[in-house]
């Protein structure tokens, strides 16, 4: 079989040709997928160039999941979000219990491409947050990135009767579903957070000093839960200590070790069926004999089919 493999972080993977993986017996608990579909994400990204805590070891096989298909036909998510391995394979042995049957009639190429950006958001809110009040509001920072923007409905979707949006980009903020928009100044000290000194939950996919400058202007009394996902801006922060004890402030993170593995397969079918009501994204598909040549366009939404 093929598969795109990194040999050296930070280099573009190559496309090589390995041993199928044995057909696992009928009475096994594992099932051979065969790759339909898998997105080139920020996160695959960050861990084929080693940039990342869940990648750990060469070689690399590059994705963080895909859309595959099981030798008895059915069409299944599944995540291959290990220290190793990764879904830019054309075949993978995979425990029957991973995977999450796709409803029929979706479309492979939009699912691979959304559901791992979604998914951010998604788990953000519905296993790092508590205790929400009907109708809460929400600050998304980063909002015109990817995860960002797919955090907006996602997040009316599980009952945010407010949204607010933060980016550098105010022209492309108006085109997403945003209630009020904070534009990011430069630099992030100038910027005006007024809008949101009073918001419940805070997705934070930028951190870095707007984080900062953010829980610096927050309200005393006001409780506010802020969930660390991305750092588009910087991976470290100086935040002060007053900070913490001036605020009802409950600061969480979200991604693979904040929340397991269970409960992403728990919380996905209702993942796939909110999807359903979001708007369609353009990606651009790249066939993996091309994913070499492909990495480098860093601009377009990728997804890779066989």
């Amino acid at each position: 079989m093929k598969i795109a493999e990194v040999t050296e972080f930070g280099q573009p993977p190559k496309y090589v040709e390995t041993k199928d993986p044995p057909v696992p017996a009928s009475d096994s608990d594992l099932v051979q997928v065969k790759l339909l579909a898998a997105g080139v994400h920020v996160l695959v990204r960050l861990r084929a160039a080693g940039q990342h805590y869940t990648a750990q070891g060469l070689p690399h096989i590059p994705g963080t999941d895909a859309i595959g298909k099981t030798s008895d036909g059915q069409i299944v998510y599944y995540s291959t979000v290990t220290p190793k391995g990764g879904s830019f394979q054309e075949l993978i042995n995979l425990p029957k219990a991973s995977l999450t049957p796709i409803p029929a009639g979706r479309d492979p190429i939009q699912l691979a491409g959304s559901l791992n950006p979604a998914t951010s958001g998604w788990m953000a809110l519905t296993t790092r947050t508590f205790n929400l009040p009907k109708n809460f509001s929400v600050l998304v920072m980063g909002a015109t990135s990817t995860s960002g923007a797919i955090a907006i409905p996602l997040a009316r979707a599980l009952g945010a009767g407010k949204v607010i949006g933060c980016a550098r980009n105010a022209a492309k903020m108006a085109d997403l579903d945003l209630d009020e928009m904070i534009t990011l100044a430069e630099p992030a000290s100038k910027t005006n957070f007024s809008k949101a000194e009073d918001v419940d939950v805070i997705l934070d996919y930028i951190y870095g000093e707007p984080a900062v400058h953010l829980l610096n202007n927050l309200k005393p009394t006001s409780p506010v839960q802020y969930v660390q996902i991305g750092s588009l801006s910087a991976t470290e922060v100086n935040l002060s200590a007053a900070v913490l004890r001036s605020k009802d402030l409950t600061l969480r993170g979200a991604g693979p070790g904040s929340w397991s593995m269970a409960q992403m397969r728990e919380q996905m079918p209702k993942l796939l069926e909110a999807l359903v009501n979001v708007k369609p994204s353009k990606f651009s598909v790249v066939k993996l004999e091309d994913i070499e040549s492909a990495w480098g366009r860093t601009r377009e939404r990728l997804v890779v089919v066989p």
